[in-house]
């Protein structure tokens, strides 16, 4: 297993492999983009204007890949888990967010290595914000 530190400085290098504040901002903005026209997500997102959450993932994104901690310094710790806990998130909506983010992902011209480290963290983070049974659709 690797150790935190080695984790920390692994994922450090994907901000910079990435190419910066700009990428993780196109693909905020392109995933943002796919789900204002989703059903299923509208549904999730209580804001009409989508900006506060474009804004509130791509700081998250760029601090947690190793880019400045403007996210933390705004808004604390990401508490991933609690901050979503209100929004009932279920395998379906889990799918949905997963989706739109690899297709966000695809669009741009990533390494095939940053991609990987993209995708992998996406389809492990969506999958832990799951916090309802899909019973919660009727």
């Amino acid at each position: 297993m690797m150790s935190v530190a080695g984790e920390r400085m692994h994922v450090a290098n994907v901000y910079d492999a990435a190419g910066g504040e700009e990428t993780f901002s196109r693909l905020v903005k392109r995933f943002y983009g796919r789900v204002a026209t989703d059903p299923i997500l509208r549904a999730v997102y209580p804001e009409e204007d989508l900006s506060g959450a474009t804004e509130r993932l791509t700081l998250f994104l760029i601090q947690y890949w190793g880019g400045p901690s403007t996210y933390s310094d705004q808004r604390g710790h990401p508490r991933l888990r609690l901050r979503h806990q209100p929004f009932a998130i279920g395998q379906k909506e889990r799918d949905a967010w997963l989706g739109h983010m690899q297709a966000a992902v695809d669009s741009l011209e990533l390494s095939d290595g940053v991609r990987k480290a993209l995708l992998d963290y996406f389809e492990t983070a969506s999958t832990a914000m799951i916090n309802a049974g899909d019973e919660h659709e009727t």
